[in-house]
């Protein structure tokens, strides 16, 4: 892109005067970000950092993920399959200033690898990010192949140039580097604003952005809640803005969050209940799963009622129907041992049965159909299975227990229910013969 304002200008010149990556920078990379690979060939275990190759002391350890060089004594993570050429691409930051500006330098480095062959390196600069006191952003980069499936798959012989604004929202902008090279220079507003050394793995371009124009993202850093500032950071799915009265609570407690999910889900629930978000008590559980869970069970159960009251006018018309329909079935039992069998006569059951199973014997309104007959198989009055007869085919239809799977009491059930199918014969018998 032609740079044409003023601030695109002078990115743009200012770019060129900045000192090329260094070679110590280079050295700390291929030592830092790197793992180191093994593969095992031809029976042989061989080390594509230092060339050394031997045999394995028995079957087991050929199996391992992880194994020893005897020679160099580096941790090796094995590949998995007798490939030659092997090839790994990390990431890795140089902060730098320059004119008032931060600069957030991206390093993509090539280790190259081959059996019995000392690793080579390549290093090129993608992109550098140039953040100016208030937080505003613009980035350079290099071209990648518009062809490609890969959103980073650079054009390494192109050249830095100016991106539009809307580059925030590409996800080459939103690459977080492996490690950021230890000789940092920071714009001393930064530092003013909480930064120290690390990025707290966290993108250095986002951080520095939300550090110099966000106050919440200086709280939380000056908080030392770090785990919640990247959780802020890098989460597109993350609240903490809406919940940032309970999140100042926490913060004036030191009260650390486990799970931040299932926390935000929880002062979610607190705002339905309408509790206050000041409280300590409500907003820092000591258990905050069994916490999460209680409200849970509790706004359910409210709900609950809430839909009966709703469905009630619905419910009674459609059990007079109900009724009408299958009144001559009513009083239907089956026992035998421990397990009984009733009919379903009312439709407030059919919705128990499905809450108590978690299926869908009430929410697909199975007391509708004409040619069913809904069973509910029962110990100590606890339903375990549902049981669907087909009154034209005078069959079994389905039998399911919880979230539609067998109990297993499955086999007894369907025993006792196939021995019992006359009895639902005769009383269309005796049906017919009274309306005739």
């Amino acid at each position: 892109m032609i740079p044409k304002t003023i601030i695109e200008k002078e990115i743009t010149k200012l770019s060129t005067t900045l000192k090329p990556i260094s070679a110590e920078m280079h050295a700390w990379a291929e030592k830092s970000i790197f793992l180191k690979w093994g593969v095992l060939s031809r029976g042989k275990f061989h080390c594509l950092e230092c060339t050394h190759s031997w045999k394995p002391e028995s079957q087991s350890k050929s199996c391992e993920k992880y194994i020893k060089c005897t020679a160099c004594q580096g941790r090796l993570k094995m590949q998995g399959c007798n490939q030659v050429h092997f090839k790994e691409i990390e990431y890795s930051a140089v902060l730098d200033t320059c004119a008032g500006f931060q600069v957030v330098r991206i390093i993509c480095s090539h280790k190259n690898m081959k059996k019995n062959t000392i690793p080579t390196y390549s290093h090129n600069e993608v992109m550098q990010h140039w953040i100016n006191a208030k937080g505003e952003v613009r980035t350079m980069s290099i071209s990648t192949n518009v062809f490609s499936n890969v959103y980073d798959a650079w054009q390494y012989y192109s050249v830095l140039e100016i991106r539009p604004k809307d580059f925030q929202n590409s996800p080459k902008y939103r690459i977080n580097p492996y490690k950021v090279y230890p000789n940092m220079k920071v714009l001393p507003v930064l530092k003013r604003n909480g930064f120290k050394t690390s990025v707290y793995d966290i993108a250095p371009q986002i951080l520095f952005t939300s550090l110099l124009k966000d106050s919440m993202a200086e709280t939380l850093l000056k908080s030392s809640q770090t785990s919640l500032l990247s959780y802020y950071l890098m989460s597109h799915e993350q609240h903490i803005r809406e919940n940032w009265l309970a999140v100042k609570t926490c913060l004036k407690y030191s009260y650390k969050i486990e799970d931040f999910k299932i926390w935000e889900d929880y002062i979610a629930l607190l705002r339905w209940f309408k509790k206050d978000l000041n409280c300590v008590s409500f907003v820092c559980p000591e258990n905050l799963n069994e916490a999460h869970d209680k409200l849970v069970v509790k706004k359910r159960e409210l709900q609950r009622k809430k839909y009966l009251l709703k469905m009630r006018a619905e419910i009674e018309q459609a059990q007079v129907l109900y009724k009408q329909e299958k009144k001559q079935f009513f009083g239907l039992c089956f026992k035998e041992e421990d397990i009984t069998i009733t009919l379903l006569e009312n439709v407030t059951e059919f919705m128990e049965e499905g809450d108590t199973l978690k299926h869908c014997v009430f929410t697909n309104e199975y007391f509708k159909k004409k040619d069913s007959l809904l069973f509910s198989a029962r110990i100590d009055n606890s339903p375990i299975e549902t049981i669907e007869v087909s009154l034209s085919k005078m069959e079994i239809a389905q039998c399911r227990g919880m979230k539609n799977s067998n109990s297993k009491h499955h086999k007894v059930i369907l025993n006792l229910m196939k021995r019992n199918l006359y009895q639902i014969r005769s009383r269309m018998k005796k049906e017919k013969l009274e309306k005739s």
